[in-house]
Formats: C-alpha cells, structure tokens, sequence
C-alpha cells in the first residue's frame, strides 16, 4: 500500500503483547519490551495506519527476533493503536514523531540500538538517526527506498478519504484503501489525516553522507510506493539493497526472505 501499514497474515494467531506507556511531555507514548535484557536491542517504528502489534507481533517479527536473542522494543507511534492522537498537523512531523522513539530508549535506559522502520517508519528512523548521532549502530528501511527522499506521490487526498463520512463515497482507488484499513483497525481517522500532512517530510539528500551506519534497504519487487531500493543505497555511506522477490508493498514486511535477510544484516553488524 504507501507509507503506511503491513497486513496481518491470514490465519496467523499471535497473542497480543502487554503495552505499557510513558510521557514524553504531553504525550503519552505506548510501547512493548520484550526478549532477554542480555541480548542487543532491536528498536522497532511502525508505518502509517499501523500500530506495533500489526506491523511486527502479528506479522512475527517479534518471536522472530527474540527467538534470535535480541531484545525487542517498540511503540505505538502518536497518532496511532494505544497512544495519544493529537489532531493539531504540526505534532507529527519526522524530528517529533522520531523524537518519540528516542524518548523510549532514554526512558528504558537504553543508548544504543538497531533500528528497523517500515514505510513511514522507516522515514522516522532515518530522522532519529540524523538528529541523534550514535543512536543506532545499525538501520533497516523496510518498504522505503529513494522515496525516502524523492517522495512517494501525492497524498492529499488519503487525508481526504480518511474524513469522507464514508467509505462508499471514496472513489480514489488508494484512498480507499486506507480508508478500509483504518476502519479495520478502529483507527482515529482525524489524527491520522492529520499524521499523513505532516509525516511525509523528504529526507534531505546532503545529509544522507551522515548516516554512516550500515543500512539495509529492504523493497519489495512489485513495490510500486517504495521508490529504488538500489538508488537509495548507492547514496549512503554503507547502504545495501536486498529485493524481496514478488511481493508489494503490503506484503512484503511478513517475508520470510526479508526477515531472513534483516537477522544476517543485524548479525553481520552486531558490533557496539
């Protein structure tokens, strides 16, 4: 779909994982820690229209991981599942919302982590990663290629269709989409409208030389949102690109392959 969500696999039953929450000033921030506290962490950012629980527990990246020794921690980004939802645009542009996450790490004592974004978040990893040096030793961008900083089309009118009274009268083929999912996830519609008009932020593209850790750019091959896996990482001191075979952008964040090529990244770049 766009910068926003991953889909829960049919059939896949994972039992919810306990939220607990955090004040980052007046937001109250939802977030899961989980795995041994022995392991390195692993910072998970959701996309658009998504919570923490859709994008990585039901899809199984969580027991994915953990299984794999690291400790797992993730949060509901504002705007979406169990936090806050302001409704003002101006509280949900990339420095604020990556500002969230690193106040989840100072608020578990945690310095360091690997972080992985998918879509927008991905967008929002590689904001905390410009605006906090040192944070994360290593990034994933999954569902996010040179659309992190060419774009990925307009949206104005998916703000449009998550307002419109009701689903019939969207006749945008994308906005009903979103729309759909954001009726199936008992999303607050206002926030959300208001996260996608000041989300979408483009990296700026001098400072791609500033993230120097090792990044894996992670699309699906029938991605048609996600811009150039390979463009991407030809721009970034240490960037990789890995396709994942027949798979859009909906689908491709339950992959096997792509979990299979993120634990060999994070394994191959495991150093502190």
């Amino acid at each position: 779909m766009s910068e926003m969500h991953a889909g829960v696999p049919n059939g896949m039953s994972i039992d919810p994982i306990p939220m607990s929450d955090f004040m980052n000033g007046d937001i109250r921030i939802a977030y899961f820690d989980v795995g041994p506290r022995t392991g390195k962490t692993v910072l998970l950012i959701h996309g658009f229209a998504s919570t923490a629980h859709v994008n990585w527990v039901f899809t199984g990246w969580v027991r994915t991981l953990v299984d794999a020794g690291y400790r797992v921690v993730a949060l509901d980004n504002r705007g979406h599942g169990e936090s806050d939802k302001p409704y003002d645009t101006a509280s949900y542009t990339p420095p604020i919302m990556a500002g969230d996450a690193l106040a989840l790490l100072d608020h578990l004592g945690i310095g360091r982590a690997a972080v992985m974004g998918y879509s927008m978040g991905a967008r929002l990893s590689a904001f905390l990663a410009l605006e906090h040096a040192g944070t994360a030793r290593a990034l994933v961008f999954g569902g996010l290629g040179a659309g992190l900083i060419d774009g990925v089309g307009a949206w104005d009118r998916i703000a449009d269709a998550l307002l419109a009274p009701s689903l019939q009268e969207i006749t945008d083929k994308r906005g009903r989409m979103f729309r759909a999912f954001a009726d199936q996830t008992g999303s607050d519609r206002r926030a959300l409208a208001a996260c996608i008009q000041s989300s979408r932020a483009l990296f700026p593209v001098g400072d791609l030389k500033r993230l120097t850790m090792p990044v894996l750019v992670a699309v699906g091959t029938k991605d048609d949102i996600a811009g150039s896996p390979d463009r991407l990482a030809q721009q970034l001191p240490d960037g990789r690109a890995v396709h994942i075979e027949n798979r859009d952008h909906m689908l491709t964040v339950g992959d096997r392959l792509f979990k299979s090529a993120v634990l060999g990244f994070f394994e191959g770049n495991n150093e502190e």
